[in-house]
């Protein structure tokens, strides 16, 4: 059996996704990180971007991620986030309008947020 890390991650307002995984990609404020079981000890802090899980039964959970912080420690991965969603809960012409306006008005926070909803959707 392979090695396992339990991740939790949970967003302000729930918890989004819990359970055993292989490897987590996530985007820090000093770049993209994988975590795999066995992994030093870390605290850092999020940046907007998908996070990609590897469950242990193989398949795979994306999820837009938009800042929060990630630790890790005795194989405890745990994603806070200020907001995240799911690939699959992700309504992609509604994102598409949203970046669109986003575009139009010149808010590139929004873009961001947009885009990130984007690249997690169609990595589903």
């Amino acid at each position: 059996m392979a090695a396992e890390l339990h991740v939790a991650l949970v967003a302000a307002d729930r918890e989004v996704w819990s359970g055993e995984a292989t490897l987590v990609v996530a985007r820090t404020t000093s770049g993209d990180i994988g975590v795999m079981p066995g992994h030093q000890p870390l605290l850092g802090v999020l940046e907007s971007g998908p996070v990609t899980i590897r469950k242990s039964d193989g398949g795979t959970v994306v999820a837009a991620v938009h800042g929060g912080f990630i630790s890790f420690a005795d194989n405890k991965l745990s994603l806070l986030a200020e907001i995240a969603e799911l690939s699959d809960e992700i309504d992609v012409q509604r994102a598409q309008q949203e970046l669109e306006r986003a575009k139009a008005e010149g808010d590139e926070a929004a873009q961001r947020r947009a885009d990130v909803r984007l690249r997690a959707a169609a990595a589903r």
